[in-house]
């Protein structure tokens, strides 16, 4: 590290995958004090969120064996950023001043208020607290009871099958499609797989209504009317907190931080944002633990940039595909072309299995640890710029 004389407050929103890797990065300066802000005193794998839920795997890592040294963890959330003071207000009445914020505070469910009762009845497997309560309902069932999992993504799918291999009696409900971004013979796959391990997969089917002990399938789906469900997982869609609108920040639709192609808020060049709420362009990259990391470097690497003088690079990031578990010994790599649409090429059964995993230790182990060992290590395929960044789009550099 290069000797510097100025403190430089980075404030870094949220301990997800793209928030830890961008406190431990921006360690490559000795003259940044890096505060990492999270609701909760433990890092949480939510890529293995469906495994906790079946008591198939942990999905909780201590801070301190990833954080690099000097980065300081609060646990508490965040409720405004003040840009005019520079000041992020915490729920617990403390406020942080800050020189950068870096945005990561990563997605949430999303159950629809336009669906009566899911909100009320249906429960969410998005983050820790509502995996906890999911898993303790599902300990009070018998394994015969009926469970329903809304929702053919990537999510409902790993749920469904791990479930299912636990000897549950499981409906999946996909809305639409199975697993939309898949390649047809991917999508073929899975559903052999769901189907001949016991899950009924309903693909036209939509769910109109949520009740204590069933659900109620929209017209014209093929098994319409009223199915019993003794429990109701919503896996559907994904939101945002509602922290960069709180804070008078413009956002997209769905409330992510619209930024430009550096991850740079387009309303204050001291915020800039990484992993699932943020919108670059407008046009954000898919929410994924694959996204998170390099949005997370880059976001690190802008604020660097700026604190340095020099004009922060622009996103360059290129996807490979997408990985998905069919229970413990089974899952599928879907390849893809480096701007996210999938090939008919996929890795299946045991292999599938393996690749998964090693995805997930990978994220962890060789992107999170290794960037606390050596700020400024990690690297990702790149794909070339998004779009064409014209001279006159150059924002101009803050000084410290």
């Amino acid at each position: 590290m290069t000797e510097h004389n100025t403190l430089h407050k980075v404030v870094v929103i949220g301990g997800g995958y793209a928030g830890t890797l961008a406190a431990n990065r921006l360690r490559a300066r000795d003259d940044v004090d890096v505060t990492l802000v999270n609701p909760r005193p433990e890092f949480v794998e939510r890529i293995r969120l469906h495994q906790f839920v079946a008591r198939t795997g942990d999905a909780t890592i201590d801070y301190g064996t990833l954080l690099g040294e000097g980065v300081r963890l609060v646990v508490d959330s965040g409720t405004r950023i003040d840009t005019a003071a520079r000041r992020v207000r915490l729920a617990s009445g403390r406020t942080l001043d800050y020189d950068y914020v870096i945005y990561a505070v990563g997605s949430t469910a999303a159950t629809p208020s336009s669906v009566p009762g899911a909100g009320e009845f249906a429960f969410d497997i998005a983050e820790l607290e509502s995996a906890r309560r999911l898993r303790a309902r599902l300990e009070e069932l018998p394994l015969d009871a009926p469970v329903t999992v809304i929702g053919g993504g990537l999510t409902g799918i790993e749920t469904a099958a791990e479930l299912t291999e636990q000897g549950r009696r499981v409906t999946l409900v996909c809305g639409r499609a199975l697993a939309p971004t898949f390649s047809a013979p991917g999508r073929r796959y899975i559903a052999k797989w769901l189907t001949r391990h016991g899950v009924a997969v309903l693909e036209a089917a939509a769910v109109s209504q949520v009740r204590p002990d069933a659900v109620v399938l929209s017209d014209g789906s093929a098994d319409g009317g009223v199915r019993p469900s003794a429990l109701t997982i919503w896996t559907a869609g994904f939101g945002v907190p509602a922290l960069a609108a709180a804070s008078g920040l413009r956002t997209d639709a769905l409330g992510r931080l619209l930024t430009d192609e550096t991850l740079t808020s387009v309303d204050d060049d001291r915020v800039v944002a990484a992993g699932d709420a943020a919108a670059p362009s407008g046009q954000p990259l898919r929410m994924s633990g694959y996204a998170a990391g390099p949005l997370g470097a880059r976001a690190a690497d802008t604020v660097l940039s700026r604190i340095a003088g020099t004009e922060p690079a622009v996103i360059d990031l290129a996807f490979t595909g997408a990985c998905v578990s069919l229970g413990r010994r089974a899952g599928i790599r879907q390849l893809a072309r480096k701007d996210d649409t999938a090939v008919n090429v996929f890795i299946g059964g045991r292999m599938g299995a393996v690749i998964k995993e090693v995805t997930c230790k990978f994220v962890v182990a060789k992107r999170i640890r290794l960037e606390a060992r050596k700020p400024g290590s990690m690297t990702w395929p790149k794909g070339g710029p998004r779009f064409e960044q014209p001279a006159s789009a150059a924002r101009v550099v803050t000084s410290p």
